[in-house]
C-alpha cells in the first residue's frame, strides 16, 4: 500500500458523502422523518451488537488506565441506546429548517426577494469519546439535509463502527442514501488530518472534544471550522442569593455529571453571603467526593478538607470531581474573574436581585447565561432542539447549543417577470 492510500480513502468517503448530500438537499421532510424513525428502530434492533462493541472499547480504555470520568463518557447501556433512539424520534418531530424563509420582501422594482435556509452540504465532525455523539450528529445532519462525515476517537472505534453500521442498514430501507452517514476510514491521526484538508468536498468541520483537539482543528484545517469550546463554567453566588437555592444549583452543576462541558468548574461567592453559604457548600461538595481547591479565605472555613488553589486551578476544566472556590468582594470582581478565566461557554448567577441578574447577564461574555439555574441546562435537548451537534463558543454564524437551524446556511431566491437591470 503506497503512502497516498489513506488520503485517497478519506477523499473517496468524502466524495460519496457529497453525492449523498446532493440527494438530501431536496429530500422532503416525510422522507427524512421516515429515515430517522428507521434509524431509531435500527439502533434498538442492533443494541446487542452495539453493546458488545462498546464493551470492547471500555475494557481497552480501562486497561489503558483511563479515569472513571472518561469511562463514563465512553460507556453505553441499554438505557443510553434507548435515549439515543428517542433522540432521533424527537428530531423527527421537530420542524424542518430547510426552506424556511428567513426574510422576504418585494423590492420597489417588483422583484420578489426571499432568503431561505438551505443545508451546508457535507458536515464533517471530529470528536472524542462519547459514542452517543455519533447518533446525535447523524440525526441532526440528516434532518437539516446534510450528509454527516464522522471521525470519532480511537477509544470509541468499535462502538462507532457498530452504531454507524446499524444506521446505514436502516437507511437502506428508506428513500435516502446510506452515505448520508459515513465514518472516515483508517486508523491513527492521519485520516483526521486528511479530513481537515478536504476543502471542496467537505463544507464545514466541527470539532467536539478537549482544548487540544479543538485548537488543532482550528489551526490546521483548510475546511471552514465552527469552533466548539471547552467549558470552564462558573457559578457565582451573589450577596442576595437564597443560600438553599444556591446550594442546590451548585451541587447539580458540579456533581450531576462532572465529565461534561456544562459542568461547573469554579464557584465564586460574594463575601457578604460567604459565612451563611460556604460552610454548608463545602460540606456538601466533600460529601459528594468533590476535591475542593480554595483561596485562603475559603480554606479558613474547612482547612482540613480544602486544598490551596493555584493560578492554574482558575483556568482548569477539570471534567471530574474537582472544583476551584474563591470569595469575591463584589459582582464586578466576579465578572472580572469570569472574563479573565472563563471559556465563553456557560456562566451562572444565583441571586434574588433582578438588578444584579441583569448586570451579570449584560457584562459576562458567554454563549449561555443561567440566572438561578444550573449550568447543566446548556444542552440542545434541554433547550428543545432535540439534540445538539455541539456547543459553539465562537461568535460567527452560531453560538451556544447548535441545533437544526445552526446546521443551515442561506441562499437568496429572486423572482422577477422579465426584469433586467438598467
Amino acid at each position: 500500500m503506497n503512502s497516498t492510500d489513506p488520503e485517497q480513502s478519506v477523499l473517496a468517503a468524502a466524495t460519496r458523502a457529497r453525492q449523498a448530500a446532493a440527494e438530501l438537499a431536496t429530500a422532503p421532510r416525510t422522507a427524512k422523518d421516515a429515515a430517522l424513525h428507521a434509524m431509531a428502530a435500527g439502533l434498538m434492533a442492533d443494541s446487542g451488537r452495539i453493546l458488545a462493541a462498546n464493551r470492547t472499547d471500555v475494557d481497552a480504555a480501562r486497561a489503558a488506565g483511563s479515569p472513571e470520568t472518561m469511562l463514563d463518557r465512553l460507556s453505553l447501556t441499554e438505557q443510553r441506546i434507548q435515549a439515543m433512539a428517542d433522540g432521533l424520534r424527537e428530531v423527527a418531530a421537530l420542524p424542518d429548517p430547510v426552506g424556511t424563509v428567513v426574510r422576504g420582501s418585494t423590492l420597489p422594482n417588483g422583484l420578489e426577494l426571499r432568503q431561505l435556509r438551505v443545508p451546508f452540504g457535507v458536515v464533517g465532525v471530529i470528536y472524542e469519546g462519547r459514542p452517543n455523539v455519533t447518533v446525535d450528529v447523524a440525526g441532526l445532519c440528516l434532518k437539516s439535509g446534510n450528509a454527516a462525515l464522522l471521525r470519532g476517537s480511537s477509544s470509541a472505534a468499535a462502538s462507532n463502527e457498530a452504531i454507524v453500521a446499524a444506521l446505514r442498514v436502516a437507511l437502506t430501507t428508506s428513500e435516502l442514501p446510506a452515505d448520508a452517514v459515513t465514518l472516515v476510514p483508517g486508523n491513527g491521526r492521519e485520516p483526521a488530518k486528511h479530513l481537515m484538508r478536504a476543502r471542496g468536498l467537505v463544507d464545514v468541520l466541527i470539532p467536539r472534544g478537549g482544548a487540544e483537539l479543538i485548537q488543532t482543528v482550528v489551526a490546521e484545517s483548510t475546511v471552514p471550522v465552527i469552533e466548539t469550546g471547552v467549558g470552564n463554567c462558573h457559578v457565582y453566588v451573589d450577596a442576595e442569593a437564597d443560600p438553599a437555592m444556591a446550594l442546590t444549583i451548585l451541587v447539580n452543576s458540579k456533581v450531576s455529571r462532572p465529565s461534561v462541558c456544562n459542568a461547573a468548574e469554579t464557584l465564586l461567592v460574594h463575601r457578604a453571603i460567604a459565612p451563611d453559604f460556604l460552610p454548608a457548600a463545602l460540606v456538601a461538595l466533600t460529601e459528594h467526593g468533590v476535591v475542593v481547591h480554595g483561596d485562603d479565605r475559603v480554606r479558613a472555613y474547612r482547612p482540613e478538607s480544602v486544598g490551596p488553589a493555584t493560578e492554574a486551578d482558575w483556568a482548569t476544566e477539570y471534567l471530574g470531581l474537582e472544583i476551584a472556590v474563591k470569595i469575591v468582594e463584589s459582582l464586578d470582581e466576579a465578572v472580572a474573574h469570569i472574563r479573565r478565566y472563563g471559556s465563553g461557554h456557560t456562566e451562572a448567577i444565583v441571586t434574588g436581585s433582578q438588578t444584579a441578574a441583569r448586570r451579570f447577564a449584560g457584562a459576562v461574555d458567554a454563549a449561555s447565561i443561567m440566572v438561578n439555574a444550573s449550568t447543566r441546562f446548556t444542552d440542545g435537548a434541554e433547550f428543545g432542539f432535540g439534540a445538539e451537534i455541539g456547543i459553539s463558543t465562537q461568535k460567527l454564524h452560531a453560538r451556544g447549543p447548535m441545533g437544526l437551524a445552526e446546521l443551515t446556511t442561506t441562499k437568496y431566491v429572486v423572482t422577477g417577470d422579465g426584469h433586467v437591470r438598467p
